[in-house]
């Protein structure tokens, strides 16, 4: 039964999020949503380090969430961090201990993935629209702005503030000025305008906003009768006439039934969206539940459908670069069949294991778009400082140490800084990816012979047909070359007669 049920977790700068769903004829119904403000952001220091407060906090919260995750699949989960876990200094040392209490992997994606899970998940809690839609999701230290039409997102944007953020800068105290909120609409006009002519020429029929900041936001006009339904402009003119009017944050709580949580936070989250809709001109808002949690459940629901975005992501950047597709086909079929063969005496199996080493084969070649010289260290710095969507910062890092070390020298410790479940795995994907680039260097037409590969903790044994490496003497001095580099790095490279 557990198959049926997948699960997220959003670890927010403001909130922890969870969902629990099942998936139904490819439909999915949420059966239970948990949340917990642990405000990771209010922990950062000077230094950007998180206090040991903060971790604390969170990882309590995560303990409550464990209990409930005893029961899910590892390939059925997916648990991310976001802003603060991309700023924290020490975020690796907090991500160690989250995954312990857990018992599963959190991944750290990037601003750009960020908002295309919010996306997902807005675009799958709202009624579709012809035409294109903004989504606005204000976060605790960031803010996504994404138009888009369908499910397909066109202009991802991620803005180094949130609710949390603003509240810190403008707010700490609690008191609520014309003059500070002047300033954080300078702020937001900052971060704004290199992308604000982009957006507006872009266009967009509907715009909808994501988030507790806005939900609190839309309760508190529609409440008041300052709107019907949703957020407009005018509700936000007058709710700032009324923030001011009551001059602090323990008074807004008390006026509104904020949480204590929410009020530390909430004339910050204010300060953000009133000065995007002014700046955008944004005089509507619908209101989505859906967000960051429900566009992971959906993401997770394309992996196991095999529809999965890293695939389309593949084929983009290998149209992009203009790479040779049918080297690269050649490179990861080898590849994939030396691991077929190895698989289970080198501890490679796993549903992600091939796709990791095929996609790393599909774009080994990427850094020859620069230079031939050293083109594997072009490849590895282009896929980790690109854009990948479906990628977390750890994947992606993965993916570019792979084709980082697909040629020339192999350190012993070259996948030392990888995500430490994936070390060991790495290093082996890499010798096999290695091979598979030295037997097809030639770039030759005629398919290679049956190769047998026999694998041993760190041995590697080739067969080939009798005759064949004497028939082909380059090939023969590059796998002898290629011995040499793999037993730098521990591993026994042995060619033999099948």
């Amino acid at each position: 039964m557990s198959d049926h049920f997948v699960a997220a977790i959003d670890l927010g700068s403001n909130s922890f999020h969870m969902i629990v769903a099942r998936i139904g004829d490819g439909h999915v119904q949420v059966l239970d949503r948990l949340r917990d403000m642990v405000q990771l952001a209010d922990g950062l220091d000077s230094h950007n380090r998180l206090s040991a407060e903060s971790q604390q906090r969170a990882l309590e919260c995560l303990a409550r969430f464990g209990q409930r995750l005893r029961h899910i699949p590892a390939n059925r989960l997916r648990i991310v961090g976001t802003n603060t876990l991309r700023q924290a200094r020490n975020s690796a040392e907090f991500v160690a201990r989250a995954e312990k209490v857990l018992g599963h992997r959190v991944e750290i994606v990037s601003g750009q993935e960020e908002a295309r899970l919010i996306y997902l998940g807005v675009a799958h809690s709202v009624a579709d629209i012809p035409g294109q839609r903004l989504v606005i999701d204000i976060g605790g230290g960031s803010t996504e702005l994404i138009v888009g039409q369908g499910f397909d997102p066109r202009h991802l944007a991620s803005l180094r503030m949130g609710c949390v953020s603003m509240s810190r800068a403008q707010f700490a105290d609690g008191r609520v000025t014309e003059k500070r909120l002047r300033d954080a609409d300078l702020l937001v006009n900052l971060q704004l305008e290199p992308l604000r002519q982009d957006y507006l020429a872009s266009g967009w029929q509907t715009v909808t906003g994501a988030s507790g900041s806005i939900k609190a936001i839309r309760d508190i006009v529609v409440g008041e009768g300052w709107s019907r339904e949703g957020i407009t402009l005018p509700s936000l003119r007058r709710l700032r006439e009324e923030l001011l009017r009551e001059g602090d944050t323990a008074g807004i709580a008390w006026r509104w039934q904020i949480e204590p949580a929410r009020a530390r936070v909430f004339v910050g989250g204010f300060a953000v969206l009133h000065g995007i809709c002014e700046a955008l001109a944004i005089e509507q808002m619908e209101v989505s539940e859906g967000a960051l949690r429900e566009g992971l459940v959906y993401d997770l629901l394309g992996r196991i459908r095999h529809e999965d975005v890293r695939d389309r992501t593949i084929a983009e950047v290998t149209r992009r670069f203009g790479l040779d597709e049918t080297q690269a086909k050649r490179v990861s079929t080898t590849a994939l069949n030396l691991w077929d063969q190895i698989k289970g005496t080198w501890h490679l199996a796993g549903d992600e294991t091939p796709h990791v080493l095929e996609r790393a084969a599909r774009l080994h070649e990427i850094g020859l778009l620069l230079t031939h010289d050293q083109y594997h260290k072009h490849g590895a710095y282009v896929l980790q400082h690109s854009d990948l969507p479906g990628y977390s910062r750890d994947d992606q890092y993965l993916l570019s140490a792979l084709v980082r070390y697909h040629r020339k020298s192999l350190p012993a410790k070259a996948f030392a800084d990888v995500s430490a479940d994936w070390q060991t795995v790495a290093a082996k994907l890499c010798v096999l990816l290695r091979l598979a680039v030295v037997l097809h260097r030639g770039r030759g037409r005629d398919p290679l012979p049956t190769i047998a590969a026999r694998a041993d903790r760190h041995r590697l044994r080739l067969g080939f047909p009798a005759g064949w490496l004497d028939e082909h003497p380059l090939t023969s001095a590059d796998l002898e070359a290629e011995a040499r580099f793999l037993h730098k790095a521990g591993f026994e490279l042995r060619l033999t007669v099948a």
